[in-house]
């Protein structure tokens, strides 16, 4: 019971966590989305930096589009999250539990990490696909859920798959690195607490707020040109996009979109949006974690609260 409870709380606080931050950020992360989905030559480019995409929202008095697909985002968010988080904790106790050992090593956690986002993948994909075509069209002509869901193949809503199950390292890179400095924070607390059930510890907010931001960071810079491709992959199709029906397609694929940007815009195309990239993801990982432990010891005294009237219930009701 205590395995599932504290599974179910991790799960619960990082899904409500993830739901925040993604609101909060969303306007910045539209427009970093469209200015990385851009690709056209030196010159031709309708974007130079992620200002324009912002301006233009405003001078075309369409500021409520930096919005289009947040409900469908939210909805990504929160199932990833929860479906992440419960199946880490749940595989990393169990992982425990069936070895016999005290603490979890670096190796060990980071392929616990990647096999719950792999299939936090697979099951969420088509709501992120469909969240990016959403949030890619033109200001004021994006779709709703369904509709920009059915327009497409089944296959089509599965865009971009690969890359996602590769790009896991990510998270994975990033919650190992969070989850392992914490432990050691958090150690001599705990054996305060031995032979005690009670909630467990949790970091201070500063402290979660600059654990997550570095651990992000680091991740997202030796993984951004395979974020950019996934980008260009989920993205809806421009209505100035001059190329031929059969090199949209070939973007379609991994090794089609970065033959794409080296074509047009070599080397530092890789890298176009890295900055606006690194402070959205930051800032989301970190408001993330920060939230995620704050409601984690709220979500404990909750389920602790509740399991314990269940049992009192059980037993007046088998006294009388």
């Amino acid at each position: 019971m205590a395995l599932n409870m504290e599974s179910l709380a991790e799960a619960t606080s990082g899904a409500i966590g993830s739901l925040l931050s993604t609101t909060i950020l969303y306007p910045l992360d539209t427009c970093k989305t469209k200015y990385q989905a851009e690709l056209r030559a030196h010159g031709l480019a309708k974007y130079r930096n992620t200002l324009d995409v912002l301006l233009e929202a405003i001078s075309s008095r369409q500021v409520p589009s930096l919005y289009q697909g947040l409900g469908t985002k939210n909805v990504q968010s929160f199932v990833s999250s929860f479906i992440y988080f419960y199946g880490y904790d749940f595989f990393k106790k169990l992982y425990l539990k069936k070895s016999g050992f005290k603490s979890i090593g670096t190796r060990a956690n980071l392929i616990i990490a990647v096999v719950a986002g792999a299939f936090t993948v697979i099951i969420t994909q088509p709501l992120d696909t469909t969240a990016s075509r959403m949030q890619t069209s033109e200001f004021g002509k994006s779709k709703g859920f369904w509709k920009t869901l059915s327009e497409g193949t089944w296959s089509e809503a599965f865009d971009g798959l690969g890359i996602s199950i590769i790009l896991t390292s990510n998270p994975a890179i990033q919650y190992t690195a969070f989850d392992q400095f914490k432990q050691r924070m958090l150690k001599g607390k705990m054996k305060s607490n031995r032979g005690v059930e009670s909630r467990p510890e949790s970091l201070s907010a500063f402290s979660a707020f600059v654990l997550g931001a570095v651990s992000k960071c680091f991740a997202t810079c030796i993984t951004y040109p395979l974020i950019r491709c996934k980008v260009m992959i989920q993205a809806a199709e421009s209505e100035g996009d001059a190329d031929d029906e059969a090199e949209l397609k070939s973007r379609k694929t991994i090794s089609g979109s970065l033959h794409a940007i080296w074509k047009k815009e070599g080397v530092m195309g890789f890298f176009k949006g890295l900055q606006p990239q690194i402070l959205k993801t930051v800032l989301s990982s970190a408001l993330l974690l920060m939230i995620k432990e704050k409601i984690s010891k709220t979500t404990w005294v909750l389920l602790l609260a509740v399991r314990r009237y269940l049992f009192l219930t059980r037993t007046r009701l088998k006294s009388s």
